[in-house]
């Protein structure tokens, strides 16, 4: 071997080993790079011993962690401007961040329009009793364990699917006040309508109450469910729609925000509307519905189908209130009846809605053949016809002790 060779050796074999021993763990490093991980690897870094939870793992940083101390603040500093070697250099001024927002940003309402779904015990349904025309059971059908009414047209409506939703539509307009004079309006939809769906999204009653600028709420209880019936449920019973009407205050004054406003709500007027099939809650709650002190005003819509000495004798005893009906063909014959009723009693009627409307008005309207009655609760002799009557009540000098207008409203 050449000298030069030699040299290239360690000159002890003990140094050769050393060097062997360090670099030997580093190649098996570099052997695994590339390889993926074992199953039993990925389940051992996975797996978590009994006393490990997520906290353990990933704790919440304290408050001291993210925000320093007033000692342990870091004072930001900016470059000074350049100066002439004249000017003393001036320490740049700080601006620290502030908590306080400096945008000018406008004001969130205090108040915004609150239209809910609540669930009430004197609502129409369910309902276990008689029907009082027949003085029969109205659940009159069995088949095992399941009870159902059989309607006038002979079809038959189950219990658990058509008379057991409970649940009233309630609204709160934004500008509603419960300290100035205002309204409750309860609203009686017709045959095959639900709440959701017909109430408050395609006859927009809540979007009339707060388009009116009228210091109204609304209750708007579900009846029959999607069925082509009328019944009244509770609201045939004495006293029945007084009972809804305490029970609603709680619930209103809840809606509303002030636990104390029950006693406003209490004691605050009602406008009934009963469209369509909605005619015969509307004449029940008004013969044996123990609140006919409240009720200050009736607007029927395509809805005198019967019940034509009700709907007489609580104009004839209620000189104080309104009564409004409006009526398409399908109704004229019943709407002419009663005309010539109230006439014959020596009540005075008008067959317009051009006048004001003062208490002890009774206006008939028949509207042309081309209104359908399917849209009657937004298209009528007007366009959105229960906002037009609260507007007319609020307008005139008497009637706006009931439900006055708010002066942004404008009316």
């Amino acid at each position: 071997m050449s000298p030069t060779a030699r040299s290239r050796w360690p000159r002890s074999p003990w140094r050769w080993i050393a060097t062997a021993s360090l670099l030997l763990p580093l190649a098996t490093v570099l052997a695994q790079c590339g390889r993926a991980p074992s199953a039993s690897a990925l389940a051992a870094n996975t797996q978590a011993v009994a006393s490990d939870t997520f906290v353990d793992r990933f704790p919440a940083p304290s408050f001291k962690e993210r925000f320093p101390t007033e000692q342990e603040r870091l004072v930001q500093r900016q470059a000074a401007a350049p100066t002439s070697a004249s000017e003393p250099q001036r320490p740049a001024p700080v601006r620290m961040a502030s908590l306080t927002p400096t945008l000018n940003l406008p004001k969130p309402s205090e108040r915004e329009e609150l239209t809910t779904l609540v669930s009430m015990r004197s609502s129409a349904f369910p309902y276990f009793g008689n029907n009082p025309r027949s003085d029969a059971p109205f659940l009159n059908v069995t088949n095992g364990s399941r009870k159902g009414h059989r309607s006038y047209s002979g079809r038959v409506y189950w219990q658990d699917e058509t008379y057991n939703d409970s649940r009233v539509l309630m609204h709160v307009p934004e500008n509603f006040d419960v300290d100035k004079p205002g309204v409750i309006v309860v609203f009686f939809h017709g045959n095959g309508a639900t709440l959701e769906r017909d109430v408050r999204d395609r006859q927009l009653v809540p979007q009339q109450i707060s388009d009116s600028g009228v210091n109204a709420v609304l209750l708007a209880p579900q009846m029959a469910v999607d069925a082509a019936d009328s019944s009244a449920g509770k609201f045939w019973q004495p006293g029945g729609f007084k009972r809804f009407l305490d029970e609603s205050t709680s619930h209103l004054a809840r809606l509303y925000g002030d636990p104390k406003s029950a006693a406003a709500f209490a004691n605050m007027p009602v406008v009934i509307v009963g469209y369509s099939g909605g005619f015969l809650p509307t004449a029940w709650s008004l013969d044996v519905g123990g609140a006919t002190g409240r009720v200050r005003g009736v607007v029927l819509l395509d809805a005198v189908y019967g019940e034509l000495d009700k709907f007489a004798s609580w104009i004839e005893n209620n000189r104080s209130g309104f009564f409004v009906s409006s009526y398409t063909r399908y109704t004229k014959r019943h709407d002419q009846k009663l005309m010539t009723m109230l006439r014959n009693k020596g009540i005075r009627v008008r067959e317009s809605m051009d006048g004001p409307l003062q208490p002890g008005s009774v206006a008939f309207v028949q509207t042309p053949d081309g209104v359908t009655h399917r849209d009657y609760v937004t298209l009528a002799w007007t366009q959105h016809p229960v906002k037009e009557v609260l507007v007319k009540m609020a307008g005139t000098a008497p009637l706006a002790r009931i439900a006055s207008a708010p002066a942004s409203a404008g009316r």
